[in-house]
């Protein structure tokens, strides 16, 4: 009997760095940045952390940004913006990704997450794929009993719905989800969150002090 030659593994999927919002809570330029994804975090920009937390175990990363043309150039990563106008939240940087990546690979999936997470769990993208191929809906993350919308993994295939959905006025994120049926895959969330998100000032310092006890 022929020997089966092992299949190769697929590829990682290409991730998407939601920076559209506007991130009036931080008051980014008080703090010397144009936009929150810019803002200071032990001398890095926030959106760095984020980088480097996700590079390992992604595909082709991709950054959904609404800012000033070179805002993000340092990045060296392609910038999307969002293809609906008026800022009308996540799901239109969400849009934006699916939209870009049918034009070339139809039949595959985008994993998102927001600028502002710099503690994410490096086996994310796993995670989240594993349990999408088991379901084969969109899967999103969720710690401490609490789901989390824009940490996810969406099929290209929904960018239809999604776009009919924001184009009728429905931008709640979780109610887009729970339409879709969408599942979860849960972390622990204590001591620390692996997705805490940095929306404030005081949420910044917490962010710091938890870089800083690592070191």
């Amino acid at each position: 009997m022929a020997n089966t030659p092992p299949s190769t593994p697929a590829p990682p999927p290409p991730v998407l760095i939601l920076a559209g919002g506007l991130g009036r809570r931080i008051d980014a330029p008080a703090l010397g940045a144009p936009e929150k994804p810019l803002v200071p975090l032990a001398g890095r920009p926030l959106i760095a952390h984020v980088i480097d937390r996700i590079r390992p175990q992604a595909g082709q990363i991709l950054i959904n940004a609404n800012a000033p043309a070179g805002t993000y150039e340092g990045f060296a990563l392609p910038v999307l913006p969002d293809t609906i106008a008026g800022h009308p939240g996540p799901l239109a940087g969400v849009l934006a990704g699916l939209e870009h990546l049918a034009r070339s690979e139809p039949a595959s999936s985008l994993v998102t997450v927001p600028a502002d997470t710099p503690f994410l769990p490096d086996d994310l993208i796993a995670r989240l794929t594993q349990r999408h191929l088991e379901t084969g809906t969109v899967v999103c993350a969720a710690s401490g009993g609490q789901r989390h919308p824009v940490i996810a993994l969406w099929p290209v295939t929904v960018r239809a719905a999604l776009r009919q959905s924001l184009e009728a006025g429905r931008l709640k994120v979780g109610l887009f989800l729970d339409g879709l049926n969408a599942v979860t895959v849960a972390w622990e969330g204590h001591p620390d969150d692996p997705f805490f998100n940095v929306n404030t000032p005081e949420d910044l310092a917490i962010a710091e002090k938890r870089l800083a006890a690592r070191r």
